[in-house]
């Protein structure tokens, strides 16, 4: 175990933002180089862990993704020290056996965004590698819980990013699938980009929701069904960090040193 200081950032939504979670926790406000972050910091401790929790559509959910900043959430929880991150995202899910309900461990991404900052770095050039842009460590220890919990899960999967704020066309929500993408959603890029680029290790729960539009035999997805389906899915994904969290004992990782820096 390293003794440089373990924090986790937990970066939620409905049902994952309730400071009780949390022993003595503290409300922040915080301010960064790139405007205020969705929320306040939530801290706390889970177990034996110090915790700092923000949520990425704001305690209203009134951000739409394009408006989010993920610039200064990262930031944020940066500088608050966090030296790793767990976040929660709903999907769709482009695959038969990806069910509504069922858990998925991202390992990869396809960014389809088209109006989102991608780095931190303005100035000069950051060739940032991105061939594993998730952390494999807090993946394992995510899919050992899960295991032990019960629950339905996948071990691993390919996210594929889309701008919102509207859903998906049938025709794009097949062309996903030819592209080789199991869910989509509209905040995993730039948020792991830019986690990877500062050094942060970044691990996405993503909770299936329904089957976007693509099954003929399923109602095409609607607000609302996220919406109920993200709370009926709260209490495994509390479950699961509450589990998973006291676990994560390592801080040096490939994960925080994978910035190639060249400027021009």
């Amino acid at each position: 175990m390293s003794d440089k200081k373990i924090k986790i950032g937990i970066i939620g939504g409905t049902g994952l933002d309730n400071p009780k979670m949390l022993k003595d926790y503290q409300e922040i406000e915080v301010d960064t180089p790139f405007g205020k972050p969705s929320s306040q910091l939530t801290t706390g401790k889970l177990g034996d862990k110090e915790v700092v929790i923000i949520v990425r559509h704001g305690k209203d959910h009134l951000i739409m993704p394009t408006k989010v900043n993920f610039r200064a959430n990262i930031w944020a929880l940066k500088e608050a020290g966090c030296s790793h991150i767990l976040a929660t995202t709903a999907c769709g899910s482009l695959r038969q056996e990806i069910k509504p309900g069922d858990l998925v461990f991202i390992d990869q991404f396809i960014d389809n965004t088209k109006h989102r900052i991608l780095t931190f770095y303005e100035d000069k050039v950051i060739h940032t590698p991105m061939a594993e842009p998730f952390c494999a460590k807090l993946r394992g220890l995510l899919v050992e819980s899960a295991k032990d919990l019960g629950l339905s899960y996948h071990s691993k999967g390919t996210m594929v990013t889309i701008e919102g704020p509207r859903f998906s066309t049938k025709a794009e929500s097949f062309m996903f699938q030819k592209w080789g993408a199991d869910v989509i959603n509209m905040s995993t890029v730039p948020e792991v980009i830019l986690a990877r680029e500062i050094g942060i290790c970044y691990q996405s729960v993503a909770m299936s929701t329904d089957y976007d539009c693509w099954k003929d035999d399923e109602e095409p997805v609607t607000w609302e069904i996220i919406v109920e389906r993200m709370k009926q899915n709260a209490d495994n994904v509390k479950n699961l960090f509450l589990k998973t969290i006291p676990k994560i004992d390592f801080y040096d990782c490939e994960c925080k040193n994978t910035t190639s820096e060249v400027e021009v």
